[in-house]
């Protein structure tokens, strides 16, 4: 079954809230999905799951428990939008999966763009502790519904490429290790073969931005978790294609993504993939920045190394939008030799990180 993406076209941009994922699942069919509020985050926002099918492969797909990473939410709500309009699609995934959705975990990191959440934990590293309850839904969430297969979707940094090409890494995966050898069993093989799958799928679209993110082991990171719990696991990182800050390109793919590993997993089409297809993804490597300027002069500023000055953009909320302010920055990714603008500052020697900044207003344009 063909499948195109229609974005929601009144959810946009990087700042998704628990009240944009409110509009969609108000307009689910209650005779289709089970709409619950399951618990409330730290500040009393609600915490939903929604439940549909009954097949006997059981996935579950959670997002946003970083609350500034928002690209994966836009394309879960795409994709819960398409099985509102779908009939057939909705008939043939029902009959053949049972999902569980979290659709915002972190409400309140969400409402204030931030990582963490309002006790200023982050999440992902509270997977064995479970001091926040929005940990603890997870957690329970994911014991009660025993899945075969779980979706963690996250956002990575722009600074992120694939290998030491000269290519940003739109999309990342990972099948997690499950302990500190990254020993490979039937479980994490199966995770490793569906990334493999749609890694195929997506090469036709992206061929050189699809990256392998780093499997170091830590417990207390919910994937190494629940792959130790014996439940195959991918992470999604969505992440930047050019000139796309606002995510909306990378929306579409990570949309592409989700509805592929799903038809490798309901259609066992992931088996014929291998293990060795998955090692030779290229792993991420943080080899960009946001702007590199560069010029023919030597020492043509204080502020350069290795012959060029850095910028990376900084996120901040202003008033429910989201603002991008320059930070002269090494400290990211301290091997950068690609940018995502280049600029030459041929002839020209600054002084000031400010006259660094006015270089920039005067030749280019932030994100909007």
């Amino acid at each position: 079954m063909k499948i195109s993406h229609h974005p929601i076209n009144f959810i946009k941009g990087r700042y998704i809230t628990l009240s944009d994922v409110e509009k969609i699942i108000t307009r689910l069919d209650s005779s289709r999905f089970l709409i619950q509020e399951a618990a409330k985050s730290v500040e009393n926002r609600n915490l939903y799951t929604i439940q549909f099918g009954s097949g006997p492969q059981r996935i579950i797909m959670w997002s946003q428990m970083h609350g500034n990473e928002s690209t994966t939410t836009k394309a879960l709500l795409d994709w819960l939008y398409l099985l509102q309009s779908n009939e057939d699609y909705y008939q043939d995934l029902a009959n053949k999966c049972s999902f569980l959705v979290l659709p915002m975990v972190n409400p309140d990191g969400a409402h204030y763009y931030t990582r963490v959440n309002a006790n200023q934990v982050d999440i992902n590293r509270d997977s064995v502790s479970l001091t926040q309850p929005e940990s603890r839904f997870l957690h329970q969430a994911i014991a009660d519904f025993e899945p075969t297969l779980a979706l963690n979707l996250h956002d990575q940094r722009t600074i992120f490429g694939v290998g030491d090409t000269e290519y940003p890494a739109t999309i990342s995966f990972l099948a997690p290790a499950y302990n500190q050898e990254r020993s490979v069993n039937e479980v994490r093989k199966r995770a490793m073969q569906l990334i493999a799958g749609v890694t195929a799928q997506l090469a036709e679209t992206i061929p050189h931005q699809i990256g392998r993110f780093d499997d170091s082991f830590n417990i207390n990171c919910i994937g190494d978790y629940v792959t130790q719990k014996g439940i195959s696991t991918i992470l999604l990182e969505a992440g930047h294609f050019p000139n796309d800050y606002q995510r909306e390109v990378t929306r579409r793919i990570v949309f592409e993504a989700l509805v592929g590993i799903i038809d490798l997993y309901q259609s066992y089409e992931y088996l014929n993939y291998s293990e060795e297809n998955y090692w030779d993804i290229a792993e991420n490597a943080k080899t960009f920045t946001d702007i590199r300027i560069e010029s023919n002069c030597e020492n043509f500023s204080t502020f350069s190394k290795n012959g060029a000055i850095c910028i990376q953009y900084i996120e901040k909320l202003h008033n429910s939008d989201l603002i991008f302010e320059y930070s002269l920055d090494f400290e990211s990714a301290p091997h950068a030799q690609f940018g995502h603008k280049l600029l030459k500052a041929n002839g020209l020697n600054f002084n000031s990180i400010e006259e660094i900044y006015l270089f920039l207003d005067k030749n280019i344009e932030k994100p909007q």
